[in-house]
């Protein structure tokens, strides 16, 4: 009989990519949903925000309580190597402990049951990996670590430098994908517009875009979490005059106020952020995506004023909102005045309400016009409609079209179509399949 396994990815998408890769050297296992059941359970945390550390230290101590006798428990991850000397005092319940470093032999721990940390990032070299959630599209990891000093992040803390694959072997894993049927990619890393800078290469993604696009059967790309210091105007170029990359532009710009952004040591000013989003909404047909911190340290009303007139006259198509999360080790936890929780949190619904405007008036534009998406199966929000996800957006995070008609038969799940958008409902898009691809 073979041994069971519970696994649960928490945080970004780079995290679960990693997870991909344990459950390519767990492939002997059978996988279940119920914990329960399992020989062992795996949980590869979040460290990055206090939110995330505490969703993640409570999943690993409700699946201990779940779990049964002489079942295995695994904390990996990013939580797991910033407080590793911590939380293995603390967490006797933990079986096995491992951090950012040793994905690749999770097979290993688990049959020797030790714990190891391993003094460097694990970077994928073409490991197999075990897709999840698609057959259609998959994320591919650019790089680890990160060079940037954002005075708020503990990232490179315990991640260290940017540490870039060789554009041979981001090539290669893709066309290996491309051959199991995956046709639509998204790049992405801690700072993905400074891929291969380490290797003395300036703009690496131009490069990449070049190669992506020789790769028959690809037919659809984006680039993830672009840095507006590294970002160039040739980069944008470069996506625009694509055939495979799509006009999918995510610049976090955490703030736009001058001094905020100086305490945040973002290395840009304002000016410079406004001046590549510019360039990125001329582009044809873009969608641009941001993410924005409220309640940096020190925030004046009038930062915090200047952040709200400037998303509400840009009109991103859509923005991530963070509540400043005051992180040990960075060079913002000393900083102050702080900002008391209450006025943060009114802050963020202030902004969230400029938010939904803006991403209403984005849905709105899209009613009427035809679309290529991928119909990916059942609504898990209505049972008697399809989702499909415009090939313009981003999996999981910017939305679904809910299909209510169809004048193709026999649609097959993972594949693309003409979608037209027939009307909004609320803040929910509608619309029908009218041509195959």
């Amino acid at each position: 009989m073979k041994r069971k396994l519970h696994i649960v990815s928490l945080g970004c998408t780079k995290n679960l990519v990693d997870t991909e890769v344990m459950l390519g050297r767990l492939k002997e296992y059978e996988m279940t949903d119920m914990a329960e059941d399992a020989d062992v359970i795996i949980v590869n945390t979040c460290g990055f925000i206090d939110a995330a550390k505490e969703e993640s230290l409570q999943t690993v101590l409700g699946l201990h309580e779940a779990r049964k006798e002489d079942s295995l428990l695994v904390m990996a991850g990013c939580l797991s190597e910033r407080y590793k000397e911590e939380l293995q005092k603390e967490l006797p319940e933990v079986d096995i402990f491992t951090g950012v470093g040793d994905y690749d032999k999770i097979d290993e721990l688990i049959n020797s049951k030790q714990s190891r940390f391993t003094p460097h990032v694990f970077l994928s070299d073409n490991q197999e990996r075990i897709i999840t959630g698609s057959v259609s599209h998959a994320y591919i990891k650019l790089a680890e670590g990160c060079n940037q000093t954002c005075s708020f992040c503990a990232i490179p803390g315990f991640k260290g430098k940017l540490h870039s694959r060789t554009l041979s072997s981001v090539v290669k894993e893709v066309k290996r994908l491309v051959s199991q049927g995956f046709y639509d990619f998204s790049f992405i890393s801690q700072d993905s517009s400074s891929y291969l800078r380490d290797l003395g290469i300036n703009d690496g993604l131009v490069e990449l875009i070049d190669e992506i696009e020789k790769i028959e059967g690809v037919k659809s790309a984006r680039i993830l979490y672009l840095y507006p210091s590294t970002t160039s105007m040739a980069l944008i170029e470069k996506i625009a005059s694509s055939k495979i990359f799509q006009n999918y532009f995510d610049m976090p710009i955490q703030h736009i106020d001058p001094d905020v952004l100086k305490r945040m040591k973002r290395g840009v000013g304002s000016e410079k952020i406004k001046e590549l989003l510019d360039a990125m909404k001329r582009v044809e047909n873009s969608f641009v995506r941001t993410s924005v911190i409220v309640g940096f340290p020190g925030e004046s009303e009038e930062e915090f004023q200047r952040v709200c007139d400037y998303v509400e006259s840009f009109g991103f198509d859509r923005v991530n909102i963070f509540e400043y999360s005051d992180e040990e080790g960075t060079d913002a936890y000393e900083l102050k005045p702080k900002i008391d929780p209450e006025t943060i949190r009114e802050r963020a619904e202030k902004l969230g309400e400029i938010v939904e405007k803006s991403s209403e008036a984005s849905l709105k534009k899209m009613v009427g016009k035809r679309v290529e998406a991928v119909v990916e199966g059942p609504s898990e929000e209505h049972e008697y409609l399809l989702s499909a996800r415009p090939l313009a957006w981003a999996p999981e995070i910017d939305g679904e079209v809910l299909i209510n008609e169809s004048e193709v038969e026999g649609l097959e799940f993972s594949k693309c179509y003409t979608v037209e958008i027939t009307e909004l409902a609320g803040t929910q898009l509608i619309g029908k399949v009218v041509d195959g691809r």
